[in-house]
């Protein structure tokens, strides 16, 4: 009987998450796609294993919601470092606009693979991140985000990694 109450209460959260604050329909938006290139420095606090890192994140808008917690979509991506090693990861973000500048906070959970880089103590990792970015011009935006990666516990050791990176946003 518990899991049923629990497993109801999980699926009103869900209903909830992505029901759109008012009636009216979604707007048909002309740039339906955003990639974000970004480059900066994997694992900074850890002096002995921090690296370079380099990647790219897509986001369609046309899956878009508008929530009581903002507009929230889906974005997928991958990272890889100086040191090979990767980082697959699919999940959600909002999105909040304050004038000309965007706060973008997001949860992926992915799949990461140590290659010659830190050994993050599992290969499932979830990355919460957040971005600040300025719009540019008509479709892109500057930005500059913040994440740290861990797996929760899942593994024997979870060290986390702490990175920063510089973003350019296209939408097209």
């Amino acid at each position: 009987m518990k899991l049923i109450k629990k497993t109801e209460i999980l699926v009103l959260i869900a209903f909830l998450f992505f029901l759109p604050v008012n009636g009216e329909e979604k707007k048909i938006l002309k740039d339906e796609h955003e990639l974000n290139f970004y480059s900066g420095m994997f694992d900074f606090s850890d002096d002995g294993k921090k690296s370079a890192i380099f990647g790219f994140q897509h986001q369609n808008e046309n899956l878009f919601r508008d929530s009581f917690l903002g507009t929230i979509s889906p974005i997928t991506g991958a990272m890889i470092t100086a040191d090979n090693a990767g980082y697959i990861y699919t999940g959600v973000q909002a999105q909040y606009k304050i004038g000309n500048i965007n706060f973008t906070p997001s949860f992926t959970p992915g799949l990461y693979n140590q290659g010659d880089g830190k050994d993050l103590g599992h290969v499932v990792e979830f990355k919460s991140e957040l971005q600040f970015s300025l719009d540019l011009f008509k479709n892109s935006e500057l930005g500059f985000s913040y994440n740290h990666i861990s797996n929760a516990s899942l593994g024997d050791k979870n060290p986390g990694a702490n990175s920063y990176m510089f973003n350019f946003l296209q939408k097209f």
